[in-house]
């Protein structure tokens, strides 16, 4: 434990030289991001080894490596600095049409491909100097039920990583805020003229060659379990990461592929597809909003959070499928 002799040797701008240089992995282009000179670099790097009792990065010809002392506290450290942007940022005034803050929004491709552009569109009126970084969410499906598939993205948010989720998440602990906006239902697309238009039974579905998206490489999801307890199977010719690449598959080709209904109301028509009913009850995916209790106190991160839902409710949910208020 950090006694007042070690506390008083503590400086937060010694953690954001660590951080700095950590990224740049050289000191003279830390000293340049921080617009410090050589000589406070090279001070505040001794108090830090002193602090930390290490040396914490080597000198090498290309710049410096850090010790595995310094990969240790690595990840600490980032927490400390996170949770004091973010303290300081939820005391000042939020003006959306000044503020040139950035958020940074996950989501999945066939969330984000609906949502963004109409969001992108309402900041550049309310908020011009905001920016977005938004991160495909990645799933964790091999091995594992499929009820955890999108559930690392709640570390990612916890860890500061991620401002907001938009995720197919029903159940999340009580430490984060969840607006539940709609449940989604999917639909089957092909290209205009497919066979399996004119007849799309579910016979016919398990005869036909299939797109799966596979964000991890598996070559079955929810509609070949869904099929295996009925007792039937349907052949997967090809696997994609992502919704857009399944579209464009399926319009160069004679392969059919399962996406969300609304994903394939706004984007099919630009691929020239149509689509059919799925001929067999997966359920409905529920899509939430999500970001963490502890920084809702941010008026900035909550007026973001109220803009994403806004966006999902506006331009993503068809009128069916909303949730119940």
């Amino acid at each position: 434990m950090l006694n007042e002799i070690d506390l008083s040797r503590a400086d937060l701008n010694l953690l954001k030289l660590f951080e700095v240089v950590l990224q740049e992995r050289h000191v003279g282009r830390a000293g340049d991001r921080l617009r410090l000179s050589p000589s406070a670099i090279s001070h505040g790097l001794r108090r830090l080894r002193k602090l930390l009792n290490d040396p914490l990065f080597l000198k090498t010809p290309k710049g410096v490596v850090p010790t595995p002392r310094a990969l240790q506290v690595a990840e600490p450290i980032a927490n400390i600095l996170t949770q004091v942007r973010r303290m300081v940022v939820a005391v000042e005034p939020f003006r959306p049409k000044t503020s040139n803050r950035t958020f940074t929004i996950s989501a999945a491709d066939a969330l984000s491909a609906v949502f963004l552009p109409p969001l992108v569109e309402k900041l550049a009126v309310a908020a011009p100097n905001i920016d977005l970084t938004v991160l495909q969410m990645l799933p964790y499906r091999k091995g594992g039920p499929i009820e955890r598939t999108w559930r690392p993205v709640l570390a990612e948010i916890d860890a500061g990583l991620v401002d907001i989720a938009v995720a197919p998440l029903d159940d999340v602990p009580a430490r984060f805020n969840r607006r539940a906006m709609l449940k989604e239902r999917f639909v089957v697309v092909m290209h205009a003229g497919h066979p399996f238009a004119e007849q799309p039974t579910l016979e016919r579905y398990c005869t036909m060659r299939h797109v799966l998206v596979s964000f991890t490489g598996d070559r079955k999801g929810l509609i070949d379990e869904t099929l295996e307890a009925c007792g039937l199977a349907r052949r997967v010719v090809l696997t994609v990461p992502n919704y857009t690449m399944a579209l464009a598959a399926v319009a160069e080709s004679d392969l059919i592929a399962a996406v969300p209904a609304v994903l394939a109301a706004r984007q099919g028509p630009r691929f020239g597809l149509v689509s059919a009913d799925l001929p067999i009850d997966t359920g409905h995916a529920p899509i939430s909003v999500i970001a963490q209790k502890a920084v809702m106190a941010d008026a900035g991160l909550t007026w973001m959070f109220e803009q994403v839902c806004e966006a999902v409710k506006t331009h993503y949910v068809e009128p069916s499928s909303q949730l119940p208020d």
